[in-house]
């Protein structure tokens, strides 16, 4: 039976409740986060807080914990589940109001949730072969830079993917490649490997900066820029990447073959074991 935190309350998952006129409910007016937890060791918990404060900034909201504060919730949630591996998830919304009204109410008293769930990594046939991928013409906000609740865009375009028997729609928006539905998205071309630069149009993503630091570390040539949206469908590699799925590689693009065979390249391989490098000595503390 997990363990969920809800408004200053440690209580089983399934009895947490919140009131139908919560904003978050009506509006989806919160933020969130996800962080990954590995042998019980949460991963760059001080980055995510601040992303989840830069999120509630952008939203007007006022962090309702102190960092001290939600290490302790984390900790006691991580301590209670059975399983070794987590993905901790954090809300807040802006909290429920007297009468559905968009304005803010001159109040706010913010819901605050927490749950834990098993981390499942990807199975190996998924990073042996690779994955497959559709394409969508970026149609969201113009903040998607706020890890905001109010997902039904990505959901839309990350159930295109389903759809086709995918498991990634990639956004390009102007000419230009943003990230996944639910990943940020990297390609490989003469070595090189191509980044997205952080701005108002994509979420920036932890495990992005892993990547950015492991390629830095070990001495991969990185640009990080604006991305054509045909320098990443003429790529010699396309991966994506999450808190969840690590780093995947991306092998066929609407049904294109990525790269000349159409199979996981070198650069990724590379960066596959740095990042199991990483894990084992970082992430987990061995």
């Amino acid at each position: 039976m997990n363990t969920a935190y809800l408004n200053g309350e440690f209580l089983p998952l399934a009895e947490a409740r919140v009131p139908v006129m919560d904003r978050g409910f009506l509006f989806g007016d919160g933020v969130y986060e996800v962080i990954p937890v590995y042998s019980r060791r949460p991963f760059r918990l001080a980055e995510h807080l601040r992303r989840l404060a830069a999120s509630l900034a952008a939203i007007r909201l006022e962090v309702p914990l102190a960092d001290a504060e939600w290490t302790h919730i984390i900790e006691r949630i991580v301590a209670a589940a059975e399983f070794q591996d987590q993905s901790v998830y954090l809300q807040v919304t802006r909290g429920p109001m007297a009468v559905r009204n968009h304005a803010f109410p001159a109040v706010a008293t913010p819901t605050v949730f927490v749950m834990t769930e098993p981390l499942v990594t990807p199975p190996a046939e998924l990073r042996e072969h690779g994955i497959a991928a559709v394409s969508a013409a970026d149609n969201r906000w113009h903040r998607c830079d706020i890890k905001a609740t109010s997902l039904l865009a990505n959901c839309l375009l990350r159930q295109r993917a389903v759809d086709h028997g995918c498991a990634e729609t990639v956004l390009f928006r102007d000419g230009f490649l943003i990230e996944g539905a639910a990943s940020n998205i990297f390609a490989v071309k003469d070595g090189v490997l191509l980044a997205p630069i952080k701005n108002h149009l994509m979420l920036p993503g932890i495990t992005y900066d892993v990547v950015l630091e492991l390629a830095a570390q070990h001495g991969l040539p990185t640009q990080v820029r604006d991305v054509l949206e045909d320098e990443a469908r003429n790529a010699d590699e396309l991966w994506m990447t999450s808190s969840t799925k690590e780093v995947l590689p991306i092998v066929m693009l609407d049904d294109r073959k990525v790269g000349a065979g159409g199979t996981p390249g070198p650069a990724f391989k590379q960066m596959y074991g740095w990042y199991q490098q990483f894990k084992a000595s970082v992430m987990r503390g061995a």
